[in-house]
């Protein structure tokens, strides 16, 4: 405070300033205060979309030829899982879409699988496949006794 400030404070002309001393805030080493953590790291692996079980989708597909394959393709690029009839069309061209795809579901991290004849379900890395019906239609006699 200058002593101009002085003078006036004592002639009423100007109010003093009041000094207003802060007690340092002292706490108890009783309180338990956990370390930070860096969880950027961890944040990625550990994110799950809540969203993620409400579009589910499954694509049924009955392709005529091997140029609906990449179709195919990009449903399971789009994360969507495909249920392939191959029974409309000829041997070599069901060999080379399954081999278009197996290469695409490998590459997506994905799953191939066959679930009847000619019938194939390939499903993007988001889908687990559990089980086998392969088993049950390995044993022709006994399938077609069941029929």
């Amino acid at each position: 405070m200058g002593v101009m400030n002085k003078f006036m404070s004592f002639l009423g002309l100007q109010e003093e300033e009041e000094i207003v001393e802060r007690e340092p805030i002292h706490r108890e080493e009783d309180e338990y205060e956990p370390a930070p953590v860096d969880n950027r790291k961890n944040q990625r692996a550990n994110v799950v979309s809540i969203h993620s079980q409400k579009n589910v989708k499954v694509v049924l597909y009955e392709p005529r030829s091997y140029d609906e394959a990449q179709e195919i393709a990009d449903h399971l690029r789009s994360h969507r899982t495909v249920v392939i009839n191959l029974q409309r069309v000829r041997n070599d061209q069901a060999m080379k879409i399954i081999d278009f795809l197996s290469g695409t579901v490998y590459a997506l991290g994905g799953g191939i699988s066959k679930i009847g004849g000619n019938i194939f379900m390939c499903t993007p890395d988001t889908v687990e496949i559990q089980g086998s019906i392969t088993e049950i239609l390995g044993d022709d006699a006994d399938y077609n006794r069941m029929r």
